[in-house]
C-alpha cells in the first residue's frame, strides 16, 4: 500500500477516510494539481502553487497551499520515489465536509485536503518514435476549462472514447475548433510554424505547454497563439499533445487519417529532446531544489 497525505496526516491509503458529507464526493467541489518531480526534484513547482491558488481564488475556496512543496517532498520520500526518473504528486482540494446543499455552507469548514504520488512509466523510445493516435469528440466542458477543477466527467467520458477507439488520446472540438486533448493540451505544426489555443477560459493553462512553448522560441521555431480548425488539420506538418503525465507526445493520425506523411516529425522530437534536457537539469538540482525556468 502507498502512503497518502489526508488533511494533515500521512497514512497508507487503506487507512484513509474522508466524508460521505464532503463536497468532493457530492458535487466535485474542489480543484486538483498534478506536479512532476524528476529523480526526487519537484519540476516547475511554483507555476503549478501558481495555477492552484487561481483555482482555490476562483472557487473561493480558504486554503493557503505554501506549504504543499514540503509535502509533497515527504510524500515522495516516504513512497521510495526520489531516485525515480519520473514520479508526479497529485494534491487534491475541496470545499469540505457539510451538510448538502448548493449554495456554500453557512458555517465555514475546513477544506479536504488529500494527496499521493506515484511513478509516471514513459513511452519507451521506439513507442514514442512511431507516434500515436488520436480522434475527434465534441467539447461538453462547462465554461471554466481555466480552473482545473475535480469535475472531469467529459474528460473521463472523452478518454474513454478514445480507449473505446483503441488510440492513446481525444481531441476536444468546439464550434469547428481543435482546442485541447482530454488531459492535456495540444498543438500542431504548419509550414515550420508551432500552433496552439490561445489563452482564454475554454483551455487549461498548461504549465508543460507554457515550457515547451518557451522551449520552442528558444531554439527559433516560431509560435502562433491562434486556434487550430479541424479543417486545417489535414494539412498540419504535425500535430502533439503536452502535459505533466503526457510530456510531449506525436500523434500521427487523428480520426485514423495520417498526420503529415504518417510520422512523427523533426519539430516535435527537437523539443521532445529540448523538455529531456530541460527535466534533466531539474534532476541534477540539490534535492529540494526549485527547477530552472526555460
Amino acid at each position: 500500500m502507498s502512503i497518502i497525505y489526508l488533511n494533515g496526516s500521512y497514512l497508507s491509503d487503506g487507512e484513509a477516510r474522508v466524508s460521505v458529507n464532503d463536497r468532493g464526493f457530492l458535487f466535485g467541489d474542489g480543484v486538483y494539481e498534478v506536479t512532476p518531480a524528476y529523480r526526487g526534484t519537484l519540476f516547475q513547482m511554483e507555476g503549478h502553487l501558481g495555477r492552484l491558488r487561481d483555482g482555490l481564488a476562483a472557487l473561493r475556496i480558504d486554503f493557503d497551499p505554501s506549504g504543499l512543496p514540503a509535502m509533497h517532498a515527504e510524500l515522495l520520500e516516504r513512497n521510495g520515489l526520489t531516485d525515480e526518473e519520473v514520479a508526479y504528486v497529485y494534491v487534491q482540494v475541496t470545499r469540505g465536509a457539510a451538510p448538502r446543499t448548493h449554495a456554500f455552507p453557512k458555517v465555514p469548514v475546513a477544506p479536504t485536503v488529500y494527496a499521493f504520488a506515484s511513478r509516471y512509466a514513459r513511452p519507451a523510445p521506439d513507442v514514442w518514435a512511431r507516434g500515436f493516435d488520436a480522434v475527434t469528440v465534441p467539447d461538453r466542458r462547462w465554461g471554466r476549462v481555466d480552473i482545473k477543477s475535480i469535475a472531469l466527467l467529459p474528460n473521463v467520458l472523452a478518454q474513454q472514447a478514445a480507449v473505446d477507439a483503441g488510440v492513446m488520446d481525444a481531441i476536444f472540438v468546439r464550434d469547428g475548433v481543435a482546442i485541447e486533448g482530454a488531459h492535456s493540451n495540444f498543438f500542431a505544426v504548419f509550414d515550420g510554424v508551432v500552433v496552439t489555443h490561445p489563452h482564454s477560459n475554454l483551455i487549461l493553462p498548461g504549465i508543460t505547454r507554457d515550457v515547451v512553448i518557451e522551449l520552442a522560441r528558444g531554439a527559433g521555431i516560431p509560435v502562433e497563439l491562434r486556434p487550430i480548425f479541424v479543417e486545417d488539420l489535414a494539412r498540419a506538418d504535425e500535430l502533439f499533445f503536452t502535459g505533466t503525465t503526457t510530456e510531449v507526445r506525436p500523434c500521427v493520425r487523428v480520426d485514423g487519417r495520417p498526420v503529415g506523411d504518417g510520422a512523427v516529425g523533426p519539430v516535435s522530437r527537437a523539443l521532445f529532446d529540448a523538455f529531456l534536457e530541460t527535466v534533466g537539469e531539474a534532476a541534477r538540482a540539490p534535492i529540494g531544489a526549485g527547477s530552472p525556468t526555460p
